[in-house]
């Protein structure tokens, strides 16, 4: 079994900055992407960032652009979220995700991913 857990969440002022990490465990699985997505309350879960793990393509959406970056430690078979100048709009759960194998979908969406994490609270006051 896979397991994903995110850590890093917290509570942050506008401007701050935050870095969440998320850790495979488990058997050894090998990944095609990994993403970041976000769910804030009464909201759908939409997307963040994904890579894919051979190449490190990184893919971001608009409203995170330039202010986040995923990376990953394949040593530590982590992959990691710094958020920087945070917005209140930007609080939400945050998930990592896993997908373990190419099925031609769109890594900017939650259908190619396999497994998830439990989730991490992120919280920007004002």
């Amino acid at each position: 079994q896979v397991q994903l857990v995110e850590s890093g969440g917290g509570l942050v002022q506008a401007g701050g900055s935050l870095e969440l990490s998320c850790a495979a465990s488990g058997r050894t699985f090998s990944r095609y992407a990994m993403g970041w997505f976000r769910q804030a309350p009464g909201k759908e879960r939409e997307f963040v960032a994904r890579m894919y793990w051979t190449s490190g393509n990184t893919y971001y959406a608009n409203s995170v652009k330039g202010r986040f970056t995923i990376s990953r430690d394949n040593a530590k078979s982590t992959v990691y979220l710094q958020m920087n100048s945070l917005k209140p709009n930007d609080t939400a759960v945050y998930y990592c995700a896993a997908a373990t194998y190419y099925s031609g979908g769109d890594y900017s969406t939650e259908i190619p991913y396999n497994y998830w994490g439990q989730g991490t609270q992120v919280t920007v006051s004002s």
